[in-house]
């Protein structure tokens, strides 16, 4: 229990469609918007801000649209200090407007060409243009880390007489430090409207910052989904909630169970990969090789885990390599209902720990490559490939046609995609959906060696149902290398659920 009282109620402004968006690179469709602002209020997230309405035509289009979904949590604009910013977030219908007016001297004297007085002036203008018009506004200090901060008060003093609802303060290049930013907000947040705290990732404390606002008495946070924004991102939601809720034990009334997949949305969304180590969301956050940390797992799941993977709707993985131990092995054989006996554990422990020192991953269809061998059982494919063709070019569609044999049955199917790899595994997909509905989670590419005749590999993540596994392809061609891959997997699937069936029937 850490600091409780310090807290007060914790709203969150999630600006993944505004200050996210500005990621470089990254164009979010109106329907990507939709379906990432539905997420984000069927998440309990209290404030949206759906884009900047002056930015463009398709922009209003999206802001607008999303405002028309009548979705519990306040739609928001961004504004600048201009009528004309107000009048065209008025015409997507939001509930309010995020003013933000420069108020470091760098700010007012160098980008806008102004002085003090004239921000003030413009900012309380604006505020009362808004307020007419029956908007909520949040007036925003942009990069208030770097100013006058008794300018600060003044300027957020003038904005409350004028009808500002709400304060926000930018640390806009990230330079603040948690025991400045308690200082600060420990005397902003007497003032008489409630503040939040906005703050990008420069020096990587974003969410530090963010929580030492929170604990000196800011009462809302303005976070993007994975941490997403200009340069190196804003403070990331999942993060600043999960710690919230796992170290400062306070509710903060988001549905944490479904932080996981909305990471994954707009990991998707936006074309930006998450680097495994990523807090929270990260493909390694609840993932485990070393043997003494699975042993320690095993035991009791604290021993190496801060909190459960389920909380926030993931799940333990374990993986295999040089570090794994018996543990390791043992667990992830239970995984697939392989029951070994000690001498057996201890080749196949051995034969993991052989291709870990060659540097390779031993995804789960290695281990039963090896565990297969060691109890020398043969399994039969369920489905064997027998020619693929593919079609692509600068003019054409690409498109794929299979032959594969499925329980003994020919099937002849094609399938388009973007590009060939994909048209061929969406053919394959459809030549078994009447049997098994099997999903390609993740795709990854390793050249094993250089020039244009490289040996690729291949590595996929397949699901089917609750159940996830990897499996790994390696050729020349980078169609085949993927078509092996995805295969191995299906085959893998596969072979479990019949597993699964014929226990349960045992049972």
């Amino acid at each position: 229990m850490r600091g409780i009282a310090l807290f007060g109620r914790i709203r969150f402004l999630d600006t993944t469609l505004r200050d996210g968006e500005q990621t470089p690179g990254v164009s979010l469709s109106k329907e990507e918007k939709l379906a990432i602002a539905r997420a984000l209020d069927a998440l309990g997230v209290q404030v949206i801000e759906a884009g900047s309405a002056m930015t463009s035509v398709g922009e209003r289009e999206s802001i607008k649209a999303v405002a028309a979904e009548d979705l519990d949590a306040e739609i928001c604009s961004y504004v600048r200090a201009v009528a004309s910013d107000v009048d065209v977030a008025l015409e997507c219908d939001v509930d309010s407007v995020h003013l933000v007016v420069p108020v470091s001297d760098l700010h007012i004297t160098t980008k806008m060409k102004s002085d003090r007085k004239s921000v003030i002036r413009k900012a309380v203008e604006i505020t009362e243009y808004a307020k007419d018009h029956g908007l909520i506004v949040e007036l925003s200090g942009e990069d208030a880390s770097r100013a006058d901060q008794d300018y600060l008060v003044s300027l957020y003093t003038a904005g409350i007489e004028a009808g500002a609802d709400r304060l926000a303060f930018c640390d806009t290049v990230g330079v603040l430090v948690p025991e400045v930013t308690g200082e600060i907000f420990g005397r902003l947040s007497q003032l008489s409207a409630p503040i939040s705290i906005h703050c990008h990732n420069d020096f990587g404390m974003a969410t530090a910052n963010t929580i030492a606002a929170l604990r000196a008495g800011a009462s809302q946070a303005h976070v993007t989904v994975n941490g997403i924004g200009e340069r190196a991102g804003n403070a990331s939601l999942e993060e600043v909630v999960m710690t919230l809720e796992s170290l400062y034990r306070i509710k903060t009334g988001i549905k944490c169970q479904d932080l996981y997949q909305l990471s994954r949305m707009v990991s998707r969304m936006t074309g930006l990969p998450l680097a495994p180590n990523k807090a929270i969301v990260g493909e390694n956050a609840f993932t485990h090789e070393a043997g003494i940390h699975v042993h320690g797992l095993l035991a009791d799941s604290k021993t190496y885990e801060p909190m459960q993977p389920e909380t926030v709707g993931r799940k333990r993985r374990i993986v295999l390599g040089k570090h794994a131990g018996r543990a390791s092995v043992e667990l992830a054989l239970r995984e697939f209902g392989s029951t070994v006996t000690e001498e057996q554990l201890a080749q196949i422990v051995a034969r993991v720990k052989e291709l870990g020192d060659k540097g390779k991953r031993v995804s789960d269809a290695d281990l039963q490559t090896i565990t297969d061998t060691v109890l020398s059982i043969q399994m039969e494919p369920k489905v064997k490939l027998q020619e693929v063709t593919v079609v692509a070019g600068n003019t054409v569609t690409p498109t794929a046609s299979v032959k594969i044999q499925l329980g003994g049955v020919e099937t002849l199917e094609a399938g388009i995609g973007v590009g060939p790899v994909d048209a061929a595994i969406n053919a394959i997909r459809r030549a078994i959906s009447g049997v098994a509905d099997v999903r390609l989670e993740e795709y990854h590419v390793d050249a094993i060696t250089g020039g244009t005749n490289a040996l690729v590999e291949v590595w996929v993540t397949m699901a089917m149902a609750d159940r996830k596994i990897t499996a790994r392809g390696a050729d020349a061609d980078i169609i085949m290398a993927s078509v092996e891959a995805v295969l191995e997997g299906i085959n893998r699937l596969m072979r479990l659920e019949e597993e699964d069936k014929a226990r349960c029937l045992k049972a």
